[in-house]
């Protein structure tokens, strides 16, 4: 029996380890068996009287601690959207330093939630949910829509973006414009795979025509620095209305908490215990 840890990278914002909890519930719930909420980095800084007095849970001393019990076989989900240098990298590196360590250790790691080449239609349909909610609380017709992401170092993980807009175009009705946008990127001609910054996509559509909603979709799963209440998604959707009044700009729910990811985690809990990758 392997236990399952439901992996995040991490962050500094308590809301984010907060969700990150009842996710791995639900899919416990889901699955029938234990689901261990773990964050790569970051969140063993927050503060456990903001985390309800639970501090919480990073990887490495998790699994320093776990081996010291002599449990060794661990399944990792991983809430990340591609290829991260953390799936690619980090982990394998993590569990081969403690293998050395402490002796031995059996990581099953899944497939993140937008493999490629084949691609997740399913998260796209999260995606179309999310903008038509958007749609009927606003009132606004989503003729223009921005699927922005964290921006990445590694071409590989923004292909995931790409696979994601390019079926939100094949699926959204004819005539609406998809773009594409990052929060972060790096300097430098080698990292303009990542495309434009998001400030810069709203700045060019406004200029366009200031008259026509434009929809901010986030491929963000938690809110944190970035996405949710105060982030820098709704401070740059602020600056841009900000210089052109007339806009209108409505953000869309995250991925996260959307009740069909639940199928995507456990379709990649299967999926691993079946190909015994």
């Amino acid at each position: 029996m392997r236990e399952i840890l439901l992996l995040d990278n991490g962050s500094r914002r308590p809301q984010s380890t907060l969700a990150l909890r009842d996710l791995a519930a639900r899919l416990a719930a889901r699955l029938r068996q234990p689901v261990q909420p773990v964050s790569l980095a970051h969140s063993d800084l927050i503060s456990a009287d903001k985390l309800a007095g639970q501090p919480a849970i990073t990887l490495e001393p998790w699994l320093l601690d776990r081996l010291r019990q002599d449990v060794q076989r661990f399944l990792v989900i991983p809430l990340f959207f591609g290829p991260s240098g953390a799936l690619t990298e980090a982990i394998p590196a993590l569990a081969a330093r403690l293998r050395a360590d402490a002796g031995p250790l059996d990581v099953r790691l899944a497939a993140p939630l937008c493999p490629l080449p084949q691609g997740e239609p399913r998260l796209t349909a999260i995606l179309l949910d999310r903008i038509a909610t958007a749609a009927r609380e606003t009132q606004f017709q989503p003729r223009r829509l921005v699927l922005v992401d964290h921006g990445s170092p590694r071409p590989e993980v923004n292909a995931a973006r790409r696979w994601v807009a390019a079926d939100l175009r094949s699926r959204l009705a004819a005539g609406i414009q998809v773009e594409e946008a990052a929060m972060e990127r790096r300097a430098g001609p080698q990292y303009d795979f990542n495309g434009e910054l998001l400030l810069e996509v709203l700045r060019r559509l406004a200029r366009a025509d200031s008259q026509s909603p434009v929809f901010v979709a986030p491929l963000f799963l938690f809110a944190g620095r970035h996405a949710g209440p105060g982030g820098d998604l709704d401070e740059i959707a602020g600056a841009v209305k900000a210089e052109y009044p007339a806009l209108r700009i409505a953000l869309t729910g995250l991925v996260g908490d959307h009740p069909a990811l639940l199928d995507i985690l456990a379709s990649r809990y299967r999926e691993t215990l079946e190909t015994g990758a």
